[in-house]
């Protein structure tokens, strides 16, 4: 057995370094490829180095199952097919190689030196550099073409962002392939231009700059600053304790004067932070829990002075055009577990952030106001941040939802950028045909935001919002070019209701939870087109099974009922793109929704065993069912949307919203059927 994905097969993994990180790469390595028989070895040359990160790698695999996170079996295949070893020979036979060593360039270039000449020549080289430029790394080995950096973020298995770096000789395929295999093993990789520092350590080192700035201006004390640092930029931990954590004042010290020399004077280790080196101290903080009692006058020009430093920063990152706003929003938040800069521009608004910047700047020799954000305050318009990424190939425009800390829910943000998408692809002569999916492997679409449902007051209100989802979906199901749904993960109500708006529909095979319309466990029915599209796709007998009780359905059920195309065993996204080609070429011939009224419509659905769900919701539910299956398409919508007006008007409405949104979706509702 091996990991095979897209045209390579791994069957060895090599993580070069046990210290601090390496051991941290290697656990999530082996907890993603050792149910597929591939292998892990962790090299090092110094044995105490080796020992301690087998015993740091065993202690986090036994609070894994102590805490639930691994079964038992699980977490034994993982130890089974990890090995630390201080023998570099145990590297043969590697397809992917992870360098985790010391920051230091003669090192790594020695490292990989010697890696070359151990691996056969289609092997992957990656370093976790956190600085270093990927051309100096990967100088000395006889093909750069196979080399890139791919940076993990503290702790390494757990955090999901990995900067993807390639060098001016990375070849395409190479980072094509470290982008697609990162997603498919649960990263979020971000792709990131060659540049000293990368784009996110200039943001996580400069705010600690800034930080200690703060305490050498006298606005605060290191307890102080870094309380409300936290709070002021939404980090999970202020600027000092994260050093702390992770050990990173060398690094940062290092990294902040190579920082002045490469990217600009505003990067400087400061004198507080050489002090702190230099006595060998760690930093005074908070204890966990413990509440930082700060003057409002003084917590206020520390935040102000935070929060300027941290959009100066971030614009002048993107200034320098190695990332995406879109890009760039998102690793930091996930990356760094804080308010991402660009959204806090936005909250704050661009012009307001100008000023603060311009005012930081002012009062702080070096610092740049970046010429983006000047920009950006000139339009007097927000960042506009894309959550849908469209990526156009062979005539084909292949869209992903991206929001994966939401398991790519649906807002009213992603719905106005999937209808501007469907009208500019319908109007790009370029553009044969479309797909859609979503990013990871774990979801296509997990549902939509239901915290609007508090707002409706009125079935009036419903009415009016169900309408208002079924023309959002509808946009697709108007394009007049083919639409390929590539179901990547399950699809949660709204999803589902966006997949059966294409022209067809493939899923990643081996899925056992595909499809479900959950709405009935929350006290209403779907109002995006749900109880008209399901029957006129799987008769009727079908589709109210799954509306009435909310059950998924897996992919080979969904396959056999007719619900999906094609279940896909390789790679789903080529194989879309292929489909949507064969769509256009006359050479698949999808089934085509039924626009007229069904026939054979039964008077009645039977009776059917709801256990806690409302008798008063299926009502109302088994209405807009056979109601609208009589009626045209169009018609039957509009049938719909009242239908689901109509579930605002019950009790059980208001029983079953409150409950999710105060106890989640796993709580059930004690419904009154009224």
């Amino acid at each position: 057995m091996a990991y095979s994905f897209g045209n390579r097969t791994i069957n060895k993994v090599a993580v070069i370094g046990s210290g601090q990180i390496g051991p941290d790469i290697a656990l999530h390595f082996t907890k993603v490829l050792s149910p597929f028989g591939a292998r892990v070895v962790v090299v090092d040359v110094v044995e105490e180095a080796v020992k301690k990160g087998h015993a740091k790698l065993e202690k986090k695999v036994k609070k894994g199952v102590e805490t639930g996170a691994f079964k038992q079996s699980a977490a034994d295949g993982m130890l089974k097919s990890v090995n630390f070893t201080t023998n570099y020979d145990e590297i043969k036979g590697a397809e992917l190689v992870v360098e985790a060593a010391t920051e230091d360039l003669g090192l790594k270039q020695k490292i990989f030196s010697q890696v070359d000449s151990l691996c056969s020549e289609d092997a992957v080289f990656c370093s976790n550099s956190s600085h270093l430029e990927p051309e100096r790394i990967f100088d000395r080995i006889s093909n750069p073409e196979r080399s890139a950096v791919a940076h993990y973020f503290f702790p390494a298995e757990r955090n999901p962002i990995v900067e993807i770096v390639p060098s001016e000789k990375t070849s395409d395929e190479t980072e094509a392939f470290l982008m697609a295999f990162y997603e498919s093993i649960g990263k979020v990789p971000i792709r990131v231009k060659s540049s000293y520092g990368y784009a996110v350590d200039p943001i996580f080192e400069g705010l600690f700059q800034a930080a200690a700035q703060c305490v050498m201006d006298g606005l605060g004390t290191v307890k102080e600053v870094d309380y409300i640092a936290a709070k002021s930029l939404g980090l999970g931990v202020g600027p000092f304790t994260a050093h702390n954590l992770t050990g990173g004042n060398p690094i940062t010290d290092h990294g902040l004067d190579e920082m002045h020399e490469r990217l600009g004077a505003q990067f400087k280790s400061p004198k507080l932070l050489k002090e702190a080196l230099e006595n060998s101290t760690s930093w005074e903080t908070a204890a966990r829990g413990e509440k930082v009692e700060v003057p409002e006058e003084k917590a206020g020009k520390i935040s102000e002075a935070m929060r300027a430093a941290y959009f100066g920063l971030a614009c002048y990152i993107l200034d320098r055009g190695i990332i995406s706003v879109a890009d760039y929003n998102l690793a930091l938040a996930t990356a760094l577990v804080m308010k991402p800069a660009f959204d806090l521009m936005n909250e704050v608004g661009v012009k307001k952030s100008l000023e603060m910047v311009e005012k930081y700047a002012a009062d702080h020799e070096g610092f740049v106001v970046p010429e983006s954000l000047k920009n950006q305050a000139e339009k007097s318009e927000p960042w506009e941040i894309a959550e849908v990424l469209r990526q156009d190939a062979d005539g084909v425009a292949v869209l992903t939802i991206r929001r994966p800390r939401t398991l790519n829910a649906l807002n009213d943000k992603v719905f106005k950028e999937l209808k501007a998408h469907a009208h500019s692809i319908d109007s790009d002569p370029s553009i044969r045909a479309a797909v859609i999916t979503g990013f990871g492997v774990k979801s296509f679409v997990s549902g939509a935001d239901v915290g609007f449902l508090a707002e409706i007051k009125t079935p009036e209100e419903g009415e009016k919002t169900s309408a208002g989802s079924q023309s959002d979906v509808g946009a697709f199901a108007s394009m007049k070019k083919p639409l390929v749904c590539a179901l990547n993960g399950f699809a949660m109500g709204g999803g589902n209701e966006l997949a059966m708006c294409c022209t067809a529909r493939i899923a990643r095979k081996g899925l056992k939870v595909l499809v479900a319309q959950p709405e009935v466990n929350l006290g209403f029915i779907p109002g995006a087109g749900g109880t008209q599209r399901l029957p006129r796709l799987v008769g009727i007998e079908k589709a109210q099974n799954m509306l009435r009780t909310g059950a998924p359905v897996s992919g080979s059920q969904a396959l056999e009922m007719g619900l999906i195309d094609e279940e896909v065993e390789g790679d789903l996204r080529a194989r879309a793109v292929e489909l949507a080609l064969e769509i256009v070429d006359g050479k698949f011939k999808p089934r085509e929704l039924p626009a007229e009224p069904l026939t054979d419509v039964p008077d009645s659905l039977p009776g059917m065993d709801l256990g806690h769900l409302s008798k008063a919701i299926d009502a109302i539910l088994c209405d807009a069912i056979l109601g609208g299956a009589k009626m045209t398409l169009e018609k039957g919508l509009a049938h719909e949307a009242k239908c689901f007006g109509r579930c605002r008007g019950t009790k059980d409405w208001e029983i079953g919203v409150s409950n999710f949104l105060e106890k989640g979706p796993r709580s059930k509702a004690a419904f009154i059927h009224e």
